[in-house]
């Protein structure tokens, strides 16, 4: 009737391990919740900070850095909302909020009063990010629907499969 544990092919280390699993991406998800929760409340005071900024006498540089970094911020919540909802980082929104962070430094500091490596390294810093973002358009989607990892495993199958066959170990013969 029942079988020995023994001889299940489910050992109670994988089904430990998946329950370790599971509470471990739990916990996550609640970190990433929490951040989420602080972001906004975070962000609910920045737009406070930003209206009391418009007030007179009015000063462009920091109004522009508040509005700059309040677009930050609604990047760093998309990101993480992504991430609860798919399990993983997006590159083209991350790439997006460095280049917006660049962006408002540049134009809080002003090109003029900072230094020109600086101004060269930032130039050459955003070149990289938006070829990166270029580029992501191209490469293939590894997460939706395409997992390299489960390609090779099956192809590896599928060649270990044939090999057995072709020894005579097929699906008929276990012995």
């Amino acid at each position: 009737m029942y079988k020995p544990v023994e001889d299940n092919p489910i050992s109670v280390y994988e089904i430990n391990r998946g329950r370790i699993v599971r509470t471990l991406e739990f916990i996550q998800d609640v970190i990433v919740i929490s951040l989420c929760i602080g972001l906004f409340c975070f962000m609910a005071l920045q737009v406070w900070d930003m209206f009391l900024s418009l007030l007179p006498p009015l000063d462009f540089h920091v109004v522009t850095a508040d509005i700059l970094f309040l677009l930050i911020l609604v990047e760093l919540f998309r990101l993480l909302i992504i991430y609860l909802q798919e399990q993983r980082i997006s590159i083209g929104v991350a790439v997006e909020v460095s280049i917006v962070s660049a962006l408002r430094e540049v134009i809080v500091k002003g090109v003029l009063e900072t230094n020109w490596s600086q101004v060269l390294a930032t130039c050459a810093f955003l070149l990289v990010l938006g070829v990166l973002l270029i580029l992501r358009v191209w490469l293939p989607p590894t997460f939706e629907g395409i997992d390299p990892e489960q390609q090779i495993y099956k192809r590896y199958h599928k060649l270990h499969k044939s090999e057995l066959e072709t020894n005579g170990w097929g699906i008929g013969n276990r012995d």
